[in-house]
């Protein structure tokens, strides 16, 4: 798939992440100017110099997706840079349980609900208000996760959450429809990244197991393949889609 994306810009969050920064390099590649946003600027040099080398245009803002005035100055950002917002990829999320319900602590849950929720809610509502008052067609892609329709054991609130993440799209999709806004979610499965080794290792997971459990295809998923659905669905590709959850998970929600 060619997509041109020059003279647009977007915003990623969690954009040092195994797929955030997939994600923020292939938008940036095809030509748009991204704002990278993420809570630290470790790994911000190895995007940098990917995008570089990609002759991509990368600014990295550091950022807590989950405080207002963080999300604020980094739409602000985008704005002073373009004067536009074309598109956004909110990719912003933790995992980190091994507990069932009845053992979840309050903070643990207020922690998950506050990155992976109250990040995406935050988000959205920056980059809708800049996407109005820009007075032109945008797309917005949430990471929704395959445990927005299915829970892994052990997972109440991230499987809550991700619930929540899938709600607030196609909510927001329904509202802006006729504001010419597309917002959608990709759905993944396993996909190699460090919080899925993270969360093996927490486990005691054999990856080959968890591999041929969780994907028919028998293999875990590469974060390129998100960033290919991504750079889709925000461009003009996909302009009759909204409100959609584009399951990318090796057919695990099929079996």
């Amino acid at each position: 798939m060619t997509t041109d994306l020059s003279r647009t810009t977007a915003i990623v969050t969690g954009a040092t992440g195994g797929m955030g920064r997939e994600i923020s390099a292939r938008l940036a590649a095809a030509g748009a100017d991204v704002i990278a946003t993420d809570l630290s600027d470790s790994g911000a040099d190895a995007l940098l110099a990917a995008a570089r080398n990609d002759g991509g245009s990368i600014h990295f803002v550091a950022g807590d997706a989950s405080v207002d005035d963080d999300i604020a100055a980094v739409v602000a950002v985008a704005l002073s840079r373009t004067g536009r917002l074309d598109s956004a990829v909110n990719a912003a999320a933790i995992e980190f349980e091994t507990v069932p319900l009845a053992e979840c602590s309050d903070d643990d849950f207020d922690r998950m609900m506050s990155v992976n929720v109250r990040g995406v809610f935050l988000s959205m509502r920056h980059e809708i208000r800049a996407m109005l008052d820009g007075g032109r067609p945008g797309s917005i892609v949430n990471i929704a996760s395959t445990s927005s329709f299915r829970p892994q054991r052990n997972q109440p609130a991230y499987t809550a959450s991700k619930h929540a993440v899938l709600g607030l799209t196609r909510s927001a999709a329904y509202d802006y429809a006729g504001s010419g806004i597309r917002i959608n979610a990709i759905c993944p499965g396993a996909i190699d990244t460090p919080m899925l080794r993270n969360a093996m290792e927490r486990r005691g997971g054999d990856p080959a197991e968890v591999a041929s459990r969780l994907s028919p295809i028998g293999r875990f998923g590469e974060p390129s393949e998100i960033a290919d659905a991504a750079l889709w669905l925000v461009s003009a590709s996909s302009s009759f889609t909204t409100g959609h959850a584009l399951a990318v998970d090796g057919g695990m929600l099929a079996s």
